[in-house]
């Protein structure tokens, strides 16, 4: 995959597709969603059963619906903004693919390094009953998904936040954080650009300074800062 900047995109149909994180559904994308519809994006808001099967098997599902959805809606060029696991499903799903319509992509707290927070909570009995096989796969060692992933070869912008609500949880990261990721945990090598932002894991979905910076990264390969 040659990861050059698009051009010449003002008469092309653009699709964003947008993934939700672990635990989540579609509706934490809404306002998202909602802005994208009004920069004149078509959006295809991917709803995937986070905690049901493993991060493969999600990036299949998840990943492969929104491509499918994106080319019925005769898409040009598809692009993704994606929360936290749903970057780590767009990694795994290109990791041996290639997409000519293929875009920019967007992570906004993406564990691209895995969650120390994972590391503990994992060995815990509760926490292994509800997570589901992909929350036990986002930790930090070299058997973790996310260390096995590589470098990216598209066009990456990545939005980290560096407040929390949870200071339990963030005692458990390094650095700032955003209450379930560390900022450094967030940078994956070959991303385009980076910029850390005060908002939250949760909270930066709704955030305006956030979703001024996906509109910018997608209409100009870069954040505007």
């Amino acid at each position: 995959m040659n990861k050059q900047k698009i051009s010449n995109t003002a008469h092309k149909k653009q699709a964003v597709i947008l993934l939700h994180g672990w635990g989540r559904t579609d509706k934490s994308m809404l306002i998202i969603s909602y802005q994208l519809k009004k920069a004149g994006y078509l959006v295809v808001n991917i709803n995937y059963p986070s905690n049901e099967k493993n991060i493969a098997e999600l990036a299949q599902i998840a990943v492969g619906q929104g491509i499918e959805q994106s080319n019925a809606l005769g898409a040009d060029i598809i692009h993704f903004v994606t929360h936290s696991l749903g970057g780590i499903l767009v990694r795994q799903y290109f990791k041996e693919r290639e997409m000519e319509k293929l875009g920019r992509v967007i992570m906004l707290g993406a564990p691209n390094n895995g969650s120390e927070v994972i590391d503990m909570y994992r060995k815990l009995t509760f926490f292994r009953r509800f997570s589901g096989p992909a929350g036990l796969e986002l930790g930090t060692t070299e058997q973790d998904v996310p260390k096995q992933l590589g470098s990216v070869r598209f066009e990456l912008g990545v939005i980290a936040g560096s407040r929390s609500i949870n200071p339990f949880l963030s005692l458990l990261l390094p650095g700032e954080d955003d209450g379930k990721v560390s900022v450094e945990s967030t940078k994956v090598d070959g991303m385009q650009d980076f910029i850390t932002l005060p908002t939250t894991h949760p909270t930066m979905l709704m955030s305006p300074s956030v979703i001024k910076q996906v509109l910018h990264f997608l209409d100009h390969g870069n954040f505007d800062t």
